[in-house]
């Protein structure tokens, strides 16, 4: 369950990521384009208001031109607002303004959303551009990580998500210093002292599984664990059988603070933040290099390319379906002039240049498009249907570079051993195969 929510995140960041470039490069005419950004629990009334108030505003601009657009794009908010009682519970996102298209004409966009997860920026511009930096701050992971700040003073339990720090839990401890005053054997204030740190550490094992595992799933709650401190301790805390194996495997970096507590939480995000940021990339690095391991270890549990990536699709053998994120790959619905036959065919933008591939082979009768999205955004929709995780993969690792590059950008991890060759023949002896929906 947590997989498919999981790709579905993805997707929408997918998405996001798309809208992002096409609103970046997009240019008004003037300063006609509206940038709206409504946080959750913001009051539609408010912005409605405000809106009124602006177009009293910009019924001042002295030129005809842009006074009459951008007017035309406070009306259009005001407008695509009214479809709103209230703001959706990860607020709202609204783009609205004319654009100016390649040939030079004007074209009228509005765009509303409500985003995957919660937005927390307040926006209004009205500018010749829109405005994405808000959005891309959502693409930023929001993986949640555990740190353990533990030195002989005490220990603060906490987790980071995007730029949101939070404190779980603090106590302090009170352990005897390595010299006793008198009165007791320095054999016996010995024992007593290890046994006191040995307890210390017992009770931070503990509590480092409660705040950091799952009791409905038994699984970490966190994508990793920063163990930090000053002295020996957090060495001793890891390397102990009483930490939690569970927790043990989730540990990426062990790091030395100056200072215990919030301080040295702080301290530790900041010698952290490298590696971080590379959690995202290293998850990618291990899914290609499995991918790579089929390969080389010749297993037949592996495809790529388009065509044969679509038909291991078609029979539900591929469990994780590995595209890049870029890939420059449109899918036509073609429809035969004169048999009224359906074919699909999947081109690039070379292939797309070929009049050829618009008509038959055989009659050389014309082929008329019925239908063309990206490939991409065919799988983002239909990707569930074949029973797969879909996956899409950067070029910004040496993996993913050899990937995009040496495999066309598109293959897929098989449930089970395929001979896709096999099933090139029968198409070519019997037409068994129809490359459709």
């Amino acid at each position: 369950m947590s997989d498919s929510h999981e790709t579905d995140k993805n997707i929408e960041m997918w998405k996001i990521k798309k809208l992002i470039k096409g609103l970046e490069s997009a240019r008004g005419n003037g300063t006609s384009m509206i940038s709206l950004i409504m946080p959750p629990r913001d009051q539609v009334s408010r912005v409605t208001k405000m809106l009124g108030d602006e177009y009293g505003t910009a019924s001042n601009i002295k030129s005809r031109v842009n006074r009459q657009s951008v007017l035309a794009a406070i009306t259009s908010a005001q407008q695509r607002l009214k479809l709103y009682n209230r703001v959706p519970p990860n607020g709202l996102v609204l783009y609205t303004g004319t654009i100016l298209t390649d040939d030079g004409k004007e074209k009228k966009v509005t765009i509303d959303f409500e985003p995957f997860k919660p937005i927390n920026a307040s926006l209004y511009l009205c500018d010749n551009k829109f405005h994405t930096e808000a959005l891309s701050e959502l693409l930023e992971s929001d993986d949640k990580f555990g740190f353990i700040i533990m030195d002989g003073n005490g220990t603060l339990f906490g987790t980071l998500s995007g730029n949101t720090r939070e404190v779980l839990h603090k106590f302090t401890v009170d352990l005897p210093k390595k010299h006793g005053r008198g009165g007791q054997s320095a054999l016996r204030f010995a024992r007593l002292r290890m046994e006191k740190r040995h307890n210390y550490v017992r009770k931070t094992a503990e509590l480092a599984t409660q705040f950091f595992i799952n009791p409905a799933t038994s699984q970490p709650n966190v994508a990793g664990l920063i163990l930090a401190g000053s002295a020996d301790f957090k060495t001793e805390l890891s390397q102990s059988d009483m930490f939690d194996q569970r927790l043990q495997t989730k540990i990426l970096n062990v790091v030395d603070v100056s200072y215990g507590g919030e301080n040295g939480f702080n301290q530790a995000i900041e010698l952290s933040a490298e590696i971080l940021a590379n959690v995202k990339f290293i998850q990618e690095k291990k899914l290609i290099g499995k991918y790579f391991e089929e390969i080389s270890q010749d297993t037949g549990k592996y495809v790529f390319g388009v065509d044969d990536t679509l038909k291991a699709l078609e029979m539900g053998a591929v469990e994780t379906l590995m595209v890049w994120e870029n890939l420059d790959v449109n899918r036509y619905v073609l429809k035969h002039s004169a048999s009224g036959e359906i074919i699909i065919k999947h081109l690039n933008k070379e292939t797309e240049a070929d009049q050829s591939n618009f008509r038959d082979a055989e009659t050389n009768a014309e082929l008329e498009v019925q239908e063309k999205t990206t490939l991409l955004e065919w799988f983002a929709n239909e990707y569930k249907k074949f029973g797969c995780t879909l996956e899409f993969v950067t070029n910004k690792s040496q993996e993913g570079s050899q990937f995009c590059r040496g495999f066309g950008g598109i293959g897929g991890i098989l449930r089970y051993q395929l001979d896709i060759r096999s099933f090139d023949d029968l198409d070519d002896d019997e037409g068994v195969y129809e490359d459709s929906d």
